[in-house]
């Protein structure tokens, strides 16, 4: 019954923000590490930024520094992924995972993801 559920995707024309929200329902994800990856077609799923459990080490992929934010509310275990300066190379279906280890997620090995969300930037 663990499951995650990705929101907040849509369509945005480029400079424009979105936030993505990623709701984690079940007991197996106390104390996980909750993140993101995107997969733009004809691409291979790339990493985009990780949050450790207190919320405190956020990780971003360079491609994002600067213009994404990762944030985190444990009382509604929800992640969430603020999008800002949005380009169309942004342009991808955007997924949530959740692992035990920072470094699960890093390395795109995590155990739990989420369906994905659309996210599409326009020119």
């Amino acid at each position: 019954q663990e499951q995650l559920v990705e929101s907040g995707g849509g369509v945005v024309q480029a400079g424009g923000s979105l936030r993505l929200s990623c709701a984690a329902s079940g007991r197996t994800f106390s104390n996980f590490a909750m993140g993101w990856f995107r997969q733009a077609p004809g691409l291979e799923r790339e990493f985009v930024a990780v949050i450790s459990w207190t919320g405190y080490s956020p990780y971003y992929a360079d491609s994002v520094k600067g213009r994404f934010t990762i944030s985190k509310d444990n009382a509604k275990n929800t992640v969430y992924l603020q999008m800002n300066s949005l380009t169309p190379e942004d342009t991808a279906v955007y997924y949530c995972a959740a692992d035990k280890l920072v470094l699960n997620i890093r390395a795109a090995g995590a155990k739990y993801w989420g369906q994905g969300t659309q996210v599409t930037v326009s020119s």
